[in-house]
């Protein structure tokens, strides 16, 4: 057996498991979670998820969709969204696992730090309240938006041939990709920081797929199952996305033959951008109450 087919076995054992947790979860919250909008929750997801299998992410979308619309209460967005991430990228990765003859060293290492960024990321983030989250949320997504705008602009190089790393340069990536599987609990998704590292580092682009895919794959086991164990996600949003998420990846990734990226990633950066502000002015909104509140009481 190859390495790749150990990762497409693991993908699926861990993909089952999920789904056994996730069931779980929606069988002990269903009555609190009854008022959850299942169907724009549901088409945000499966659109997302199109984006995210050519590249663009998935977080940001969803992020700006669910804000936009009130559909995920903030304290939970960082858990539902890594929990809708698991299945549809466990698709992605075993549909581009072999399209691109990625160094197994590489892919391993790189994946291993995810995960292990993802398990400490979300034990920490559970712990934290509903502003705290706004406000990482809205530092994150401008750092999202200022390396998609970096690459639309193009301001890092563009790769070169290698389709492995070593020494200080496979080191690096692998405290990126440990950093990156933190960041994601936070709610900002893998792609665009590691498929820009990837770049910088002079690798083949077309090798950013399956590492960023494999890395988000398996680090959403640990940083989903995190927030499951400790009840902070919507399960009802995460069940209705793990249908449809897969079903968007799939057309995404077998009907689509011609697509203005270049026009799509400009759109998608300015929605990053209003949805930072969104969640920056729900941050400010509260701070600004919170201490008039305080003053009521004490008078």
């Amino acid at each position: 057996m190859t390495v790749f087919t150990f990762i497409q076995a693991g993908l699926l054992v861990g993909g089952g498991v999920f789904i056994v947790m996730l069931l779980m979860a929606w069988q002990k919250n269903r009555k609190q979670e009854a008022h959850t909008k299942i169907i724009p929750i549901g088409i945000i997801g499966g659109f997302a998820n199109f984006c995210d299998t050519l590249g663009i992410g998935s977080f940001a979308i969803k992020t700006a969709g669910y804000k936009q619309f009130n559909l995920v209460d903030d304290q939970l967005l960082p858990g539902t969204l890594n929990s809708q991430a698991v299945l549809a990228t466990v698709v992605q990765s075993l549909i581009f696992l072999t399209a691109v003859d990625v160094d197994p060293v590489t892919l391993v290492s790189m994946v291993v730090a995810a995960c292990l960024g993802a398990t400490v990321g979300a034990k920490l983030v559970s712990s934290w309240d509903r502003q705290v989250i706004r406000l990482v949320m809205c530092l994150a997504l401008l750092v999202v938006a200022s390396l998609m705008l970096a690459g639309q602009l193009k301001l890092f190089p563009l790769g070169g041939l290698a389709l492995g790393l070593t020494g200080w340069k496979l080191a690096l990536a692998i405290a990126g990709n440990f950093l990156f599987g933190a960041l994601m609990t936070v709610g900002i998704g893998l792609y665009a920081p590691c498929m820009t590292m990837v770049y910088l580092l002079g690798m083949n682009p077309l090798a950013a797929f399956p590492i960023m895919m494999c890395s988000c794959a398996f680090l959403s086991f640990f940083s989903a199952g995190g927030f499951i164990i400790r009840n902070r996600v919507n399960a009802r949003a995460a069940l209705v996305v793990a249908v449809t998420g897969p079903i968007g990846v799939v057309i995404a990734a077998y009907l689509v033959k011609s697509l203005d990226m270049h026009l799509l990633a400009w759109l998608v950066i300015g929605v990053v951008l209003y949805t930072s502000l969104t969640m920056y002015r729900s941050w400010s909104k509260e701070r600004r109450v919170a201490p008039a509140v305080v003053v009521a009481t004490e008078s």
